[in-house]
């Protein structure tokens, strides 16, 4: 033990073994899957950074995040490790943000996670990245934990979202900070300043004797005390029962890696006529209160507008043809409903209504949108650099002229209000994948 790296030192709890463990590794992402295959909550366990110049061995294979993830997983939920680019040093903090928010993506698209119920488990320097998820809070988000947290850029590092600064903007978020008595003087005062601002909104265990590390460097009843305590805290606020013991099962080959995307020409000639829909009038809802409404009724010949429904408490659904050799296309008013257009809608109704976190929470973390000009803009961090001034400055209005279903993209023609060159009619195309926006491109 003493010939090898502190990062290498074993896990303060005694674990199952690796021949006990189902461990699936999924491109950068390790799922360690509890015995049960009901659908569940899910933690990601997100590796501290920087690491030392001569690293051998990536985080998701250190004994530590290992044996959190094994824990995880026999108290019957799915644990997720990642490895990301902070590790390579603090130049690289702004790619680790992106990181983590497409291992979020992966996470909740993941068959056997319930993808409203994920934790965010922060060790060391990720303390850094914590601050935008406290910031955003997506419903999804249960819970922040927070393991001897960096919780201060060092000098001439570009800062993100400041944890302190946001700890108490959304009460409701339960939030655990671990500490240590024996932290580093750089990280001690961030961390104080840190508990000083979040008052009631923090739970905390403290670990009086332990260091930086003590889950793997200093093996007492007190960190061993600490860590089960900081486990059960997480699983009793995914909504499991903390007592609950589930064995590991037997070890599992490894998947592949899950393939790079593929993206699809956007369609150009659809081979079908579709109906027009008119212009909406003046109380048709537009880009934020167009709120997903009965489909009208078709048409009795093609050439014949449709007329928007008026809104509706509940939508009713718009049955959309499966793929086939071809896209399918169907011709829908500018209101109608289908699971990809409601996507959509959520989209526009965030937008309208200027809310930028909420509008970015319906993107997947790697979407890509391509805009009128050409530029290609990809990631959550990239979308919300170029939308705030626009939401800032109150430019967000879009009216829906019509809009088709092709496959599993969402076409629309509409009307864009509050740019430079309003109002400018635009064709928008949406593809959407588990929920989320993954593609986006604009045609002037």
């Amino acid at each position: 033990m003493k010939d090898h790296p502190a990062y290498l030192q074993p896990f303060v709890l005694t674990v199952g073994g690796a021949a006990d463990q189902w461990v699936e590794r999924v491109g950068d992402l390790d799922f360690y899957r509890p015995a049960s295959t009901a659908r569940t909550g899910a933690i990601l366990l997100v590796h501290g950074g920087p690491g030392p110049a001569d690293l051998e061995v990536q985080p998701r294979d250190w004994p530590v995040y290992q044996g959190y993830a094994a824990a995880i997983a026999q108290r019957g939920l799915v644990a997720v490790t990642v490895d990301h680019s902070l590790i390579r040093g603090y130049d690289q903090l702004s790619t680790a943000a992106d990181d983590v928010e497409a291992a979020v993506g992966i996470l909740r698209a993941d068959p056997q996670v319930d993808p409203g119920r994920v934790g965010l488990w922060f060790f060391s320097g990720s303390g850094l990245l914590a601050g935008e998820w406290l910031d955003s809070r997506p419903d999804w988000l249960r819970w922040i934990a927070l393991t001897y947290p960096c919780l201060a850029t060092p000098p001439g590092v570009d800062e993100l979202i400041s944890a302190a600064e946001v700890i108490g903007k959304h009460k409701d978020l339960p939030v655990l900070l671990t500490r240590v008595g024996r932290e580093r003087e750089e990280l001690a005062g961030p961390v104080a300043e840190f508990v000083s601002a979040g008052g009631a909104a923090l739970d905390i265990i403290d670990v009086p004797k332990g260091q930086h590390g003590f889950d793997m460097l200093d093996h007492t009843e007190e960190s061993r005390a600490a860590v089960t305590k900081a486990l059960d805290w997480a699983i009793a606020h995914l909504g499991e029962d903390p007592a609950g013991q589930l064995p590991i099962p037997a070890a599992t080959t490894t998947s592949d890696p899950i393939p790079a995307a593929t993206i699809p020409a956007p369609p150009r000639q659809p081979a079908p006529k579709v109906a027009a829909t008119p212009a909406p009038a003046a109380n048709t809802p537009t880009k934020s209160t167009k709120a997903a409404t009965p489909a009208a009724k078709p048409p009795t010949a093609p050439a014949t507008p449709v007329t928007p429904a008026e809104p509706a408490s509940q939508p009713a659904t718009t049955n959309v043809a499966p793929a086939q050799a071809g896209p399918a296309v169907e011709s829908v008013p500018a209101q109608a409903d289908s699971p990809s257009a409601r996507v959509v809608w959520r989209e526009h109704s965030a937008y309208e209504a200027h809310d930028l976190e909420a509008f970015l929470a319906l993107y997947s973390p790697t979407a890509q949108v391509q805009l009128e000009d050409g530029t290609v803009m990809r990631g959550r961090r990239s979308l919300r650099e170029y939308y705030r001034p626009r939401f800032e400055a109150g430019q967000c209005k879009t009216e829906v002229v019509q809009r088709m279903l092709v496959g599993e993209w969402v076409v629309e023609q509409s009307i864009v209000h509050g740019s430079d060159q309003s109002p400018a009619q635009t064709i928008g195309l949406y593809r959407v994948q588990d929920g989320l926006i993954v593609e986006v491109r604009f045609l002037s």
